[in-house]
C-alpha cells in the first residue's frame, strides 16, 4: 500500500533519489520480462512480492515535460530501493503494467 503520493518540485530528480538513498532505499530496481529486478542482488520479484512505500512525481520547474515518477519500493525480503519511470524511459509500458499489477494486489 502506498503511504504517500506527492508531487515534488525539487532542483533535480537526483535530489529525490539522494534523499531516498539516505533513508535506506539503496537498491535500484528495473522492470524486465522476469519481473522487478534488483540491480544490486540480481533477484527478480513478482508483483505480490513488493510494495510501494512512497510515490513521487517529479516535474522540472523550467520544463514541465521533464517529468518522472519515482517509486520507493520494499520487497518481501526487506530489500529497499527505487524505480524511476519516465526519465529516459518514456513510453515504457512494462513499468506501468508492472506497477498496475502491484497496485491491484495491495488494494
Amino acid at each position: 500500500m502506498v503511504e504517500s503520493k506527492e508531487k515534488i518540485n525539487m532542483q533535480s530528480l537526483a535530489s529525490i533519489l539522494n534523499s531516498l538513498t539516505a533513508s535506506g532505499y539503496e537498491t535500484q530496481f528495473k522492470v524486465t520480462g522476469q519481473g522487478l529486478l534488483s540491480l544490486t542482488t540480481q533477484k527478480s520479484f513478482h508483483p505480490g512480492e513488493v510494495k510501494v512505500v512512497h510515490f513521487y512525481r517529479f516535474e522540472g520547474e523550467s520544463d514541465p515535460s521533464d517529468s518522472s515518477i519515482v517509486y520507493a519500493i520494499e520487497a518481501n525480503d526487506g530489500e529497499k530501493g527505487t524505480l524511476v519511470d519516465g526519465y529516459g524511459t518514456s513510453g515504457d509500458s512494462q513499468v506501468a503494467d508492472f506497477m498496475q499489477q502491484v497496485e491491484k494486489i495491495h488494494k
